[in-house]
């Protein structure tokens, strides 16, 4: 037994330990998902020797592999691992809810039915900044999922990215039915091209029904209440794969265009929330829910958004090694992740084209500039970009 194991075993975390650890780093983990994982494993292997350095590797590829925000999945996890089911509970909300919190407090401002000029003008500076904020995540992302592609794959990897794109240009709220479609697609593939006649039969009937069960339930919200809003963050929380970032065309076509819960300039707010605060980027969808229906509305988005994610620990974290060796769950994100970044980079376009403004136009220049060079600068990029915008508001710019 490892050094890790056998302290983990002798002395395992408290409940109050776990949430403060975990509230600590749900307080400071700016930066998104690499943040977390870095403040996390720092914590659970290096400082405290909870887990080995393994276990936490192998833990964060099996999350990787879940729909959904990964980084809350690993923290929810690693809570599991050190303090049980209990401890899965307690530290998964200690690193939710203080972004959840933030979010609609911020909402309240930013998001409010007439805001002073100096907030609408910060949110249209920072919001000017958010399509950068988007092309900086989905180009991060291109390389590695480059590199895993089989060489006999790259050419389906191709296609897959521009499915993904073109999806969130034009598909909108359907965007999940092209995601599902592309993992289910390369399940099909490479279970024909392994010798698995059995696994590709299951599974090439069944690719139909997912689609239609889907058409049904987006059919059943169409009035734009607490069902349409409920779906929406279950999207968000259970149907994402591929990073953070893919909740935006997700919630874009629902929020925007479908319900019209928010202007296309409230929904830049929106994200640019979720991105100056600390904890999962998720907590974004607490933004949308405000805007549909108030304080209710973005509680309610955000408990849907992260139930699955205490859903898949809760029931599935005994599991996780057996997850990451499937090949399955491997071949459907080999599908699912690329068209995953083909929506982060269709969603920039979406929301590059939502800027009203011509000031706006070099604010994004400069944010896309910056990022790309340096991608750790999200957040002093955004809050630079909303000074700029509450500078211009006040010196009489236009705000559409």
């Amino acid at each position: 037994m490892s050094r890790a194991r056998e302290r983990s075993a002798a002395r395992p975390a408290t409940l109050r330990t776990v949430a403060r650890e975990w509230t600590r780093i749900g307080i400071t983990g700016f930066g998104g998902p690499p943040a977390h994982i870095a403040l996390l494993r720092a914590l659970v292997v290096e400082r405290e020797e909870w887990l080995d350095a393994r276990t936490f590797q192998d833990a964060n590829a099996a999350c990787q592999l879940l729909p959904g925000p990964s980084s809350t999945q690993l923290a929810i996890f690693c809570a599991y691992r050190v303090a049980g089911p209990a401890g899965a509970i307690v530290g998964g909300l200690g690193f939710v809810v203080p972004a959840v919190v933030m979010v609609l407090a911020l909402s309240v401002l930013f998001l409010a039915s007439n805001p002073p000029t100096w907030v609408r003008g910060a949110g249209a500076g920072a919001g000017a900044a958010v399509p950068a904020v988007a092309l900086s995540a989905g180009v991060a992302l291109l390389g590695p999922s480059w590199e895993h592609a089989h060489e006999r794959k790259r050419l389906r990897w191709f296609l897959y990215v521009a499915a993904g794109a073109a999806s969130a240009i034009a598909l909108g709220a359907y965007l999940v039915l092209v995601l599902l479609g592309c993992g289910l697609l390369e399940v099909a593939l490479e279970a024909a091209s392994s010798e698995r006649p059995k696994a590709a039969a299951a599974l090439l009937p069944a690719m139909p029904r997912a689609p239609a069960a889907l058409r049904l339930a987006l059919g059943s919200v169409a009035t734009g209440g607490y069902g349409a809003l409920a779906w929406t963050a279950l999207k968000v929380g259970a149907l994402a794969f591929g990073g953070g970032f893919v909740i935006i065309p997700l919630m874009q076509g629902d929020a925007v265009h479908v319900y019209h819960w928010m202007s296309s300039q409230e929904f830049l707010n929106a994200v640019a929330l979720g991105q100056i605060t600390p904890g999962p980027v998720v907590a974004t969808v607490a933004a949308v829910g405000y805007a549909a229906h108030g304080v209710p509305g973005g509680l309610l988005a955000a408990l849907v958004a992260f139930a699955p994610s205490f859903a898949f620990v809760l029931l599935a974290g005994g599991r996780f090694e057996t997850l990451r060796a499937d090949w399955r769950a491997r071949a459907f994100l080999d599908g699912a992740g690329p068209a995953a970044i083909g929506a982060i980079g269709g969603a920039a376009v979406t929301l590059a084209a939502a800027l009203q403004q011509p000031w706006q136009v070099p604010i994004l220049a400069a944010a896309v500039i910056v990022l790309l060079f340096d991608r750790g600068r999200v957040v002093l990029t955004l809050l630079s970009a909303g000074a700029i915008g509450l500078v211009a508001a006040l010196a009489g710019a236009p705000l559409g």
